[in-house]
């Protein structure tokens, strides 16, 4: 789809019931709050459309030979996995924001490996419906939400022992036809802007939590499901009339919950139904992918950030200060440091018993629990070159108003040539990422898309092999032989 049919296709939708605000919206689309993501999300199909993006936006389907979007693209090298990181970096840079599409693509490649791996072990037809459903994806170019997080309710306890089972997805019934579930799934990101919602499991499942080890395909658009906007910072700075005071003028981000309220769902749709050793694997190559997309979106922020704090800083008349090209320097060395981890996850990456090819998973949380940090810091940094009017400017109204605009303009000068109205854009922009709407996308989806700091940490500690380093470690220093030692 070019960008113009992907918002119409939004538009022709069925009637879907979303709430903002604690009211009913007829018009997501054209929602002033929500229209800047579907912004953001279009643009994954305008830069397909253009040539000069086309390597990295476009590829050769390996199901039908087409070209098609890289965002419906099953990995087929490592160097498909190092494209998906580039091109998220080139989005990031031409959005500022979270543009919401590579979850799909995450819950795509995961879900085909795994659904494979079920049908080696039990003889089910789940890959073979998956791949229908990729193919219907891949021709009409699909914006897929893939779902995982849940609301989990009390953390201490699993699925199966909550006081209310609904704080799970499940499934309440198996029909001939198909399965009824139940349940959430929370902090969906773009979920509105979506034609599909793929859903997983989110967590390994014990033996008797087989209603929970569900994996589905439902439309947006399918009338049970009920959904709730989620806030953001400054949010309604989108609901005035100024292009200025918003930060970003034309994108944003989106978050969400969407609720399974008996949702009915065909045996076709159905990719995973009570196969609770598969969950696990599921949930683990989802969230690998994921912790790599991180490695380029999250950098394509970092450089508009970096490249506001640089240009405020030439407002403000102090860019040739020392302390703060080394500010620079060091937000340069933070995010390219990410970008290393997103590239090196990619190009180490290895294919599945599937086909398709998944990144390494060590050097994917790596990647991620480095994204938790360092932009953060970036964050932090630019807040202080930008200085303290971040936080005590005034509106766009009052640089309008003829009695205090002149004032404003007066005493809010910019240095050199640089008129007072881009240096008050550009520390809005600043505000905005750092602690405003699109901070969302850019500093709490650092911490906790994907899975928070622990979540990491775990499967660091899983993957790292200490018992091989402790090996080595023997044979370097005498406790065991070391045959390789040079002889006479």
């Amino acid at each position: 789809m070019s960008a113009g049919e992907y918002i119409e296709s939004l538009r022709r939708l069925g009637p879907r019931t979303v709430y903002l605000f604690g009211e009913r919206v007829e018009n997501p689309v054209d929602h002033p709050l929500i229209r800047p993501s579907v912004n953001a999300c279009a643009m994954t199909y305008r830069l397909a459309e253009l040539p000069q993006y086309q390597d990295l936006m476009t590829a050769t389907s390996a199901l039908t030979g087409r070209r098609i979007n890289r965002f419906v693209h099953l990995h087929q090298s490592a160097d498909d996995l190092v494209r998906k990181v580039k091109m998220q970096r080139l989005l990031g840079q031409m959005t500022g924001t979270c543009f919401q599409r590579c979850v799909g693509l995450d819950a795509l490649n995961a879900v085909w490996s795994t659904t494979y791996e079920i049908d080696q072990k039990y003889g089910t037809d789940y890959h073979a419906r998956f791949r229908q459903y990729v193919l219907e994806w891949e021709e009409k170019d699909w914006t897929v939400d893939g779902a995982m997080t849940d609301p989990k309710g009390d953390r201490s306890r699993s699925p199966s022992a909550q006081s209310d089972p609904d704080l799970y997805v499940h499934v309440v019934e198996r029909r001939p036809d198909g399965i009824v579930v139940r349940g959430a799934k929370m902090h969906q990101t773009g979920i509105l802007n979506s034609h599909q919602i793929l859903v997983m499991p989110t967590a390994a499942m014990r033996p008797e939590e087989g209603d929970y080890a569900v994996c589905f395909a439902v439309p947006a658009d399918d009338p049970s499901l009920i959904y709730i906007y989620g806030r953001q910072s400054s949010d309604t700075r989108k609901l005035e009339k100024s292009p200025v005071d918003v930060g970003n003028v034309h994108y944003g981000g989106q978050e969400g919950i969407v609720i399974f309220n008996d949702t009915f769902v065909p045996w076709e749709r159905v990719f995973m139904c009570g196969e609770t050793e598969f969950a696990g694997m599921l949930v683990e190559r989802f969230a690998a992918y994921h912790r790599q997309s991180y490695g380029g979106c999250k950098v394509g922020n970092g450089d508009v950030l970096i490249g506001a704090a640089a240009a405020i800083a030439e407002y403000q008349g102090i860019a040739s200060a020392s302390h703060i090209r080394e500010k620079l320097t060091e937000m340069v060395h933070l995010n390219e440091t990410l970008y290393a981890c997103g590239i090196a996850c990619s190009a180490q990456g290895a294919p599945t018993a599937a086909g398709n090819y998944l990144v390494d998973v060590l050097l994917a949380n790596i990647c991620k629990h480095n994204v938790t940090r360092f932009p953060y810091e970036i964050a932090r940094l630019a807040q202080d070159i930008a200085g303290g009017l971040l936080g005590t400017m005034p509106s766009e109204a009052d640089f309008a108003s003829p009695e205090v605009g002149p004032w404003c303009r007066k005493f809010l000068a910019a240095a050199g040539p640089h008129p007072p109205e881009h240096r008050q854009r550009m520390l809005r922009l600043i505000e905005a990422m750092t602690m405003g709407a699109l901070a969302v996308g850019y500093l709490v989806e650092s911490m906790h898309g994907a899975g928070s700091p622990q979540t990491q940490r775990i499967v660091i500690q899983r993957q790292a092999d200490l018992e091989a380093k402790k090996a080595l470690a023997r044979r370097l220093c005498g406790i065991e032989p070391d045959d390789l030692v040079p002889k006479e």
